[in-house]
Parts: C-alpha cells; structure tokens; sequence
C-alpha cells in the first residue's frame, strides 16, 4: 500500500462513484478500479458496495475512510514541516552568548528573529570565547556572539555592530565633574579591566589604547565581565571604560562620561561566529537577520 491508494480510496469514498472520482483524479476508470481492487486485496477486505448508482463504503470502508483521511492529515503535516524546516522556519538553534552585548545587541537581535521566526526555538548558552570554538567545532552550538575575535580557518566571523567606548566613574569621582574626560587623564586613576579569560579579549583592548596615547595603565583589579566590573567601580576600584551597551547597568553612584581626545580606533565590534560550510536553513535565517540588524 502506498499513499497513491489512499488518495484514489478516499476519491471514490467521498465521491460514491468510480467515474466521477477518475474525473477528479485525472485518470481513466479502469486503472482506478484496478487500484481499489488492489487495495481491497492487499487489505484482505471488501471496502465498497457496487451498486448500479455508484459504490457505497462497507462498515470496514467507513473505518478505513476515517484512518486513510488521518494518515493523509499526518502526511501532510509532516511535509508542510519538513519544508518549513527546509527554509529555516521551523526547529532549533543553540546559540552562545558572553559579555556586555548581552545587556543590549543580542537580545534586540534575538527578540527581531523570534518574532520573524515564532516556530524556530532558540536556546541559549552561556560561555567563554574558548567555549564558543570548542562548542562550535562539536556542533554543539550553531552560532556564537563574542568580541574580539581572531580568524580561524575552520570558523567564520560576521560583524553585527559596533560600540562606542564610556568610562563608568563614580558621581562623586572629580572625573565625573568634567564634561568630557581627556583620555589622557586615565594615565593617572587605576582602571577596572574585563574580561578575564581568553586571550586576546577586550583587556587587550583597553591596554593597546592606553599604549597608542604613550602610558601603561595602572592597573586595579581584572575580573570576569562588565557587571562585576561596573560595581567594582561603584565599589571605589577605580574607573572602567565599558561598551556603550553596558550603560544599562544602573548602579547607585555610578555615572557613564564620554572622553575626549581619544585613539582613532576607540570602539569595540560584536561579531558572531559560525562553522564555514555550515548549510543549515535556519542558521542562514538567523545570519539573514544579523545582517538587516546590522543595517538598522
């Protein structure tokens, strides 16, 4: 039995009459009674009455009627996902998330593609750079979100957007009285630095951008991420120079002060990285809306 024999029993079923049901079906009559003689014989039951007036259901036919319609539902569904699946419309992605960009991009990029996406299920893990690779490499995860990030010749990196840099400092810090802060002035305050970690990262940054202004930084505490870092600043550490997406951190006492006079390269890029050759429709779905975030 093959889902043709269940198309043309419930043609006749429906229509009581082999010619009307051949008419329906495009095909001449007697292939189609071929077909349900067949199928009657493959069953080891007689499905239909003939009649002069056409062909009525048997209690069995009733029965078979019912269970071909819900196959046929079954069917049908599992096509229409499949192709939904087929187009990146339907299923799952594991997606790893880590630092600032947390706080604002990702989840303004996620909430953009579940809204475009309502069927596929994103599900999210939290890791380090070193995590994401490793992850990604096991086909653990499908897409990551990271700074900083070096090439790899088996991953590839898309640029979704790009930070300006803040000093988080203190209200009543006598930096947080100037209105705008010359970043030469960091040279003289100890700085709160993140992400501990892998290497290169974002402490790299902030070291390179002190040394193109000609002064090493002093250094007060290294620490995991932006929220540690910003309440070691409320805590009296020093000052910390964040993202722009960090600012949505409110803590008590704690301003955000744009400097002044700064290295031409005083910004931060938020990439997402991927595996190359990786077809899947729903990662080409979600990099589809990376790239209209990017636009925005």
């Amino acid at each position: 039995m093959d889902l043709r024999h269940l198309r043309y029993f419930v043609a006749v079923a429906e229509e009581e009459n082999i010619g009307r049901a051949a008419s329906r079906l495009h095909i001449s009559q007697p292939p189609l009674t071929r077909q349900i003689q067949q199928l009657e014989e493959e069953l080891g039951v007689t499905l239909f009455t003939r009649t002069p007036r056409g062909m009525t259901l048997t209690q069995a036919g009733e029965l078979f009627l019912d269970e071909a319609r819900n196959i046929r539902a079954l069917v049908e569904q599992a096509t229409e996902r499949t192709q939904r699946a087929g187009q990146g419309k339907l299923g799952r992605i594991d997606v790893a998330i880590f630092g600032s960009a947390i706080l604002d991009a990702i989840p303004k990029l996620l909430l953009a593609f579940r809204n475009r996406h309502p069927d596929v299920k994103v599900v999210l893990h939290t890791m380090t750079k070193a995590e994401q690779i490793e992850a990604l490499r096991q086909r653990r995860i499908s897409v990551g979100f990271n700074r900083m990030l070096a090439p790899l010749e088996d991953l590839e990196t898309r640029q979704v957007t790009t930070e300006k840099l803040l000093l988080a400092v203190r209200a009543d810090h006598p930096l947080a009285r100037l209105e705008s802060i010359p970043f030469a002035e960091l040279q003289h305050h100890p700085l709160v630095l993140f992400p501990t970690g892998a290497r290169p990262s974002f402490i790299d940054k902030v070291i390179g951008l002190c040394s193109e202004r000609g002064f090493q930084p002093k250094i007060s505490q290294e620490v995991g991420d932006a929220v540690t870092g910003v309440a070691l600043v409320a805590g009296g550490f020093g000052v910390c120079l964040v993202p722009e997406s960090a600012t949505t951190l409110q803590f008590p006492g704690v301003v955000y002060a744009p400097l002044s006079d700064t290295p031409p390269n005083f910004h931060v890029d938020l990439s997402c990285l991927y595996r190359k050759g990786d077809a899947s429709p729903i990662l080409a779905a979600f990099l589809q809306t990376v790239a209209e975030y990017g636009k925005s």
